[in-house]
């Protein structure tokens, strides 16, 4: 750093120079998806995929779906789609099948019908997953409870950040990411 003297006679270190390197530090700590400070829970702009691209996804790895009206019309509440599903939601229930060996059954997907917000199922970040005892058992034991949702749903947080939460009768999930794809 340079240093110059001060009228008084001492050394005094010129601040513009250091300002501009804290400046720049702290950007990078708090840029979105860098650096240590980064949140997970930050939206980032998402790459959407078809629901052809998803379901072959999903047959890859085994993971089955059904819903009650028997469609994928994301315009139908009876129906299960996932249609604009982000990719890191797909390779998130991938990740989750291959990490559990357990039967999954999507239930929900992208289709109208479901809380809205930023992190909803319509903006392709969630999927429903039927209960069952393997994925129940592996979901509580593997990963951090963090208590109740609003709606009183208990939660449990991934590793890689990810939420699950128990509505009953089926798992609602938010994908942050892939899960470590």
């Amino acid at each position: 750093m340079k240093r110059q003297r001060s009228p008084a006679g001492g050394t005094r270190v010129k601040t513009r120079p250091v300002l501009t390197a804290l400046a720049l530090i702290s950007g990078a700590l708090f840029a979105p998806g860098f650096g240590v400070l980064s949140v997970t829970t930050e939206a980032h702009a998402a790459t959407k995929i078809s629901h052809a691209t998803a379901t072959s996804m999903f047959r890859q790895v085994g993971i089955t779906w059904s819903s009650s009206g028997g469609c994928s019309d994301r315009n139908r509440p009876t129906c299960t789609s996932f249609e604009q599903l982000n990719l890191a939601s797909a390779q998130g229930a991938q990740t989750l099948k291959r990490a559990t060996g357990c039967a999954l059954n999507i239930t929900g997907g992208t289709e109208t019908g479901h809380a809205s917000g930023t992190y909803s199922h319509w903006n392709g970040y969630k999927l429903d997953y039927a209960k069952g005892t393997c994925v129940t058992n592996y979901i509580k034991s593997t990963f951090t409870y963090i208590g109740v949702r609003g709606d009183g749903a208990p939660q449990w947080r991934s590793g890689s950040g990810n939420i699950y939460a128990d509505e009953g009768n089926h798992w609602d999930v938010l994908y942050y990411n892939c899960g470590g794809c």
